[in-house]
């Protein structure tokens, strides 16, 4: 997916500031969803909801690992990006949104 395609998705995703915040502390290196649940003082669910919208936008990635007692352990961790904004990225999502927002209408 081109950069101008997924302008829109990362803005949205990261219209938040507890998202800001989770971005920023999977900058150190991925985390359990436990462990970063307790840095940021939130509920799991919330985070999930948090971190369900990043990762759509392509932001995170997660993973299932098995902990030594044999548990499930879900761990996020930063997709590599590198955003480019100028006004010509911005026309550029703006065109692909539209063309996007007919070709569902015409479904």
């Amino acid at each position: 997916m081109r950069e101008a395609e997924r302008l829109p998705s990362i803005v949205a995703a990261l219209d938040h500031p507890l998202r800001l915040a989770i971005v920023a502390t999977l900058g150190d290196g991925r985390q359990y969803v436990s462990a970063l649940a307790r840095q940021l003082q939130i509920s799991r669910p919330l985070l999930y909801m948090h971190l369900e919208r990043l990762e759509k936008a392509g932001l995170v990635v997660s993973s299932l690992e098995l902990g030594a007692d044999g548990k499930a352990m879900k761990f996020y961790e930063l997709q590599s990006f590198d955003l480019h904004l100028t006004p010509a990225t911005v026309a550029a999502a703006h065109d692909w949104a539209r063309q996007h927002q007919k070709e569902q209408r015409d479904e």
